[in-house]
């Protein structure tokens, strides 16, 4: 059964008291990356592991992940080349009660540096959970981040 989580804003992404950052960097452009992960968010299956499905709404999306856990998610910032935001409003996943993702792209010399960060809130063993899974998020983070650039950059 699906339960309503605590609306955050933009801030939570500072404030939340499990939050997870990984970075990388990408030869495609911010503008190509943000096509991706704001406009084309139907693909996002193609690239980022563990994604099952992704579905628009005309509040953000239904996603769908490996095992059976959905989110319904709300866009709170829809930045072109810098930023895409979303918190989670509904979620099957037990002991969620806040759940905030930022996409932060910033142009290189060549490319684009990624910075997601997963601001979340929750039970005591769900904030553990969340914490104890940093290195598998960050490897499913780094092989996403990598598929969506070869099918950014394919000639």
């Amino acid at each position: 059964m699906a339960r309503q989580l605590r609306p955050v804003e933009l801030d939570f992404a500072d404030t939340a008291p499990v939050r997870l950052v990984f970075t990388g960097t990408m030869a495609a452009p911010p503008d190509a990356v943000y096509r991706a992960l704001a406009v084309e968010t139907e693909s996002w299956p193609e690239w980022f592991s563990g994604l099952t499905a992704a579905m628009p709404t005309p509040e953000g999306r239904t996603v769908r992940l490996t095992g059976g856990t959905r989110f319904r998610e709300t866009v709170l910032a829809a930045q072109p080349d810098v930023l895409y935001a979303y918190r989670t409003d509904e979620t099957n996943a037990p002991g969620a009660h806040a759940l905030l993702e930022a996409w932060r792209l910033a142009p290189t010399g060549d490319g684009t540096r990624v910075r997601w960060t997963v601001a979340t809130d929750g039970t005591a063993l769900y904030r553990a959970v969340l914490r104890g899974s940093r290195p598998a998020m960050g490897r499913t983070f780094h092989s996403s981040v990598r598929a969506l650039d070869r099918r950014l950059t394919k000639a």
